[in-house]
């Protein structure tokens, strides 16, 4: 008999795809605000469909954003240059829809203290690191990442003839044989120009770009190819499909691996712990298992709005511990610190030394291109220490 596989799938996006459009304009607002005053509060939220931008959201700044040449300056950047892509920064329609933030919710986090700023709303964050990567990432996630990264940047400087901006990965790993992990399958859907050679673009995609992906993490190139698998892919971006704000959350994070609360990153300030709280739990996350606690570990935080301690952490170690929860969860206690005013701080997240649109594409998490505060091992030592009393 036959054993059955251990499959397990993530997938990503690129930088073109609908809802990461959507993404990059909220973020590009909130960078702007935050340049002009770091103390703006930002929930931007947007809409994306063929030729068409609708800008929504409460925003409090003293910045007054110029909201259509941002959306024009984002659709340049990405690519979407040429009127024939049914969306571009010549022909797109722009609706702003914007007031300012609720005196119900400023009124818990305009606290002029750090450690006594509120919580931006209730709700759960996870954090989750495993020592699967270098990155401390899962690896399907991490795998199909770089593919759309790497697609994007050869389309960008030329040498990927025909692609269009509009792609899509997935990477399925087969962990039957926990000894020797492979890549089951790889999938990519990506846009083109009408008048390419089908038979050109696809080797191209499998030999330039599936294949070295894969062999950068070690791992073999005798895995299933499946590309483009309706045949055709013209009609491509917002003019195919609509994007919204804050629907990549999965892609966003770690490809379905752990759990997440369901709060989305972008177009959101640092007060709202959506943001903050689960930079924060990844922070933990990755600096315990960095430590050794655990192989894999997952970190859950609970806050309530206007509120600036949790109301609850919790951990998981999926049977990876090396240590008993209290003990790990003592080092928590005794590291980190988890008010919303304090992170922020901590992490320069109202002046940051990064653009929160480049953290839009690609994931917020396990990013080795960017230097993020998050991503930091600067508290493995202290918790080995707590670990090990």
């Amino acid at each position: 008999m036959l054993k059955e596989k251990n499959l397990f799938t993530s997938e990503s996006v690129s930088e073109g795809h609908p809802d990461k459009v959507a993404d990059q304009i909220a973020d590009s607002i909130l960078d702007y605000c935050l340049t002009i005053d770091p103390k703006s509060r930002v929930a931007c939220e947007v809409f994306c469909t063929k030729d068409y931008v609708l800008i929504g959201g409460e925003i409090t700044s003293l910045a007054r954003p110029n909201y259509e040449q941002i959306v024009k300056n984002v659709l340049k950047d990405i690519g979407y240059t040429k009127p024939e892509y049914g969306f571009s920064d010549k022909t797109v329609k722009v609706d702003v829809k914007v007031q300012e933030q609720s005196p119900d919710i400023a009124q818990g986090v305009n606290a002029k203290k750090p450690e006594e700023i509120g919580a931006g709303d209730q709700g759960i964050m996870f954090g989750y690191a495993s020592n699967e990567t270098k990155g401390y990432m899962p690896l399907a996630i991490s795998i199909a990442h770089k593919l759309v990264r790497i697609a994007t940047n050869l389309r960008k400087s030329g040498e990927f003839k025909h692609a269009r901006p509009d792609m899509k990965s997935q990477v399925t790993i087969d962990y039957t044989d926990p000894d020797n992990i492979k890549v089951d399958t790889v999938l990519m859907s990506i846009s083109h120009d009408p008048d390419f050679d089908e038979i050109e673009f696809k080797d191209y995609i499998k030999n330039k770009i599936m294949i070295p992906v894969v062999k950068s993490f070690g791992l073999n190139s005798d895995f299933k190819v499946l590309i483009n698998p309706t045949g055709r892919f013209v009609i491509g971006g917002p003019a195919s499909d609509t994007g919204v704000t804050g629907r990549k959350i999965i892609v966003d994070t770690y490809g379905g691996s752990g759990h997440h609360g369901g709060g989305a990153f972008s177009g959101k300030d640092p007060t709202k712990v959506d943001r903050s709280g689960a930079y924060m739990a990844r922070y933990i996350a990755k600096n315990l298992v960095a430590a050794g606690a655990a192989d894999r570990l997952e970190v859950q935080i609970g806050y309530a709005i206007g509120k600036p301690e949790p109301v609850s952490v919790g951990i998981s170690t999926y049977g990876t511990a090396h240590y008993s929860d209290k003990k790990i969860l003592e080092a928590i206690e005794k590291v980190f610190d988890l008010r919303p005013g304090m992170i922020i701080k901590n992490f320069s997240l109202q002046k940051p030394n990064f653009k929160y649109q480049e953290i839009s594409n690609y994931g917020h998490l396990g990013r080795q291109d960017l230097n993020l505060p998050w991503e930091e091992l600067d508290q493995v030592e202290k918790i080995k220490k707590i670990l090990n009393k």
